[in-house]
Formats: C-alpha cells, structure tokens, sequence
C-alpha cells in the first residue's frame, strides 16, 4: 500500500512577493504551508537580499515551470558606487573601494549603450552554476576561484539616473540567465569605479507583466486558491487547438492525432525568448486546458499532458482542471 500524501491537491501559479532576508526556496515552502499544497515549485530563485515578483507553480502547474525560466524579466536595482563586495550585494565582505569620478551624463549614457542588447557577461563565483558537480558559492565560501567562461545575455532596456552622488537607480529588462549584480559591476567599471548591488528588486516576470503580487503576510491573512492563476495562464500567448472529447481522451492516453485542424492564434502576453516553446500548442477540450502538443507533418503528437483531476471521470469534460478557463 503507498505513503499517503501530504497537504491537498492545489492547482495554479501564485505571484509571490518574495520579502528581503530569506531564500526563494524558504518562501516556496512558507507559502505552500500556509495553502497545504501537496506540490510546489518555483521558477528561478531570487537572492535572498533581493525582493519582488517570484511565480510559485502548485500541483499541475509545475510541469510547465520550465517555460517560465526560459522568461524575460524587468528589475529595479540600486548601484552602490565606490564599493566592491565580495559577492557583488550588501551580504558580502567590502573587499575594494575607489573613488567616484564626476562622470558626465553624456559618459553614463554611453556606458548604458555599451552595456545593452547582446552582450557577454561573466557569472560570479556567488552563483548557483555548478562546476565538476559543486556549486559555485560553495567554492566561493571555501576561498576557492574557478575560471568561469562568459555566456551571451540579452539586455533588452537599461535605463539608469543618478539618485545621488554615489548611489544609481538602475531599470533592467533582460533575458534569463542575467545576474544584475554582475551588470552593476560591469556599469561602474565603464565608469571608472567599482560598485555593489545594494538593493534589487523584481519588477516582473515575463508573462505576468503589471499583474498584482501577494505577499506572505496577505497570503497568510487569506490563504485561499482563488489568488492561485490558471496553469495555463503564462502559455496564453501560445497558439491553440480545439479538440472532441474523443480527442482529448486519445491525447489523455498519449495518442498521436492525425490530419489538419484550425489553429487559433495566441491570446496575447509575453512570449518567451525562444526555444522548443516556440513550436508547442495548446489543446482544449471546451474550455478546459489538456496540455502541449508538438505540430507534425501528420498532425499533432502529444508533448505535455495534464493527468486527469483526482476523482473525476475519465472524460475529459467530466471535471476541469485548474486553468479550465481561457486566459
């Protein structure tokens, strides 16, 4: 006989606003305590200094997590000029100090233009990459310093103003895999000095542009699912496909399906930066959301499906899982 499971079935994506002082991981497990979900992820971490937007996946939604890393993201970022620390935010150790040039407005512009579109950053050693199997911060931690190989990034906009003689205001739109604090670095050295990430907070996550966050304080005052998205919410920019309930039950078995049928367009939102999502569609049964598929030659072949809601019919139609409601 199997372990039961614990906490209960929970379906969606809740817009947390992580607090400052604790890992994205304490705030997945914090918020899934107070919804007693049986299943929970998120879709990359944030430092534990910084605050902001953190899309949590419960249950069924976690299957489709890793669209959400493939997201562009938007931070607001506060330069602290004249000051390296060793992990390039206010948890670390001041380890160089240098002074702050009067750099014209017409200089910080174009260390701005230098510093946007595709460019190659370098990750810092206080990073979760790993090498030969260790994490980085681990070897950080340990005085050890490995050769780290640039990776291309793209900052889609960076404004930055001054706040005050030392400090800047930096606004950051960019693809995954960018450290800001890495960007902060490299923006002071354009400008002939050294810098830190003193502040850092997440603006939004691709898909949930200008979308409301709850932090765990409301959460707690209102545990209710209802604040949970649909699964299908961040997909909506997707392309879709109706099918029959004797589809749907075929693609629930993971059958192929063959022959042509009318595609409609995506509903709108923030598509991702590339990658094999490009080439997925949505599938219906009315209006309850059954998962990817790959377009064929010969018609669509099943990539991501939902498992039937516990205790429902094997019809698809018989109960609607999270998400049942077109975005």
């Amino acid at each position: 006989m199997g372990r039961r499971q614990r906490g209960q079935i929970v379906d969606g994506i809740l817009l947390l606003d992580k607090p400052a002082g604790i890992s994205s991981n304490r705030a997945l497990q914090r918020a899934r305590g107070i919804l007693n979900a049986r299943k929970a992820g998120h879709t990359g971490s944030l430092d534990p200094f910084a605050t902001g937007m953190l899309p949590l996946c419960f249950g069924q939604a976690t299957r489709f997590s890793q669209y959400l890393l493939d997201a562009s993201k938007c931070y607001r970022a506060v330069a602290q000029l004249g000051q390296a620390t060793e992990t390039g935010d206010p948890e670390g150790e001041v380890v160089e100090r240098q002074p702050v040039g009067d750099f014209s407005d017409a200089e910080m512009a174009a260390a701005v233009t230098g510093l946007t579109g595709v460019i190659d950053q370098r990750p810092p050693m206080y990073s979760a990459l790993k090498h030969e199997g260790k994490r980085l911060y681990e070897l950080a931690r340990a005085g050890i310093e490995v050769p780290r190989p640039t990776r291309q990034v793209t900052i889609h906009r960076l404004i930055a103003n001054r706040l005050n003689s030392d400090q800047l205001e930096l606004e950051v739109h960019c693809s995954k895999g960018t450290y800001i604090r890495t960007l902060v670095e490299d923006l002071a050295e354009a400008l002939g000095t050294v810098a830190y990430c003193a502040e850092l907070r997440r603006l939004w996550v691709g898909p949930f542009a200008e979308l409301p966050i709850v932090t765990l304080e409301a959460l707690e005052a209102q545990p209710h699912t209802e604040q949970l998205l649909p699964v299908d919410f961040p997909l909506r920019w997707m392309p879709r496909v109706s099918l029959s309930l004797e589809e749907a039950t075929a693609v629930r078995h993971g059958q192929p399906l063959t022959g042509s049928r009318t595609i409609e367009p995506g509903d709108g939102g923030a598509a991702l930066d590339g990658g094999e999502a490009e080439r997925l569609i949505r599938l219906y049964a009315g209006e309850a959301f059954l998962g990817l598929a790959r377009q064929t030659p010969a018609g669509l072949a099943p990539a991501k499906i939902l498992a039937a809601p516990e205790g429902a019919d094997s019809e698809p139609g018989a109960a609607a899982p999270a998400g049942d409601r077109r975005p």
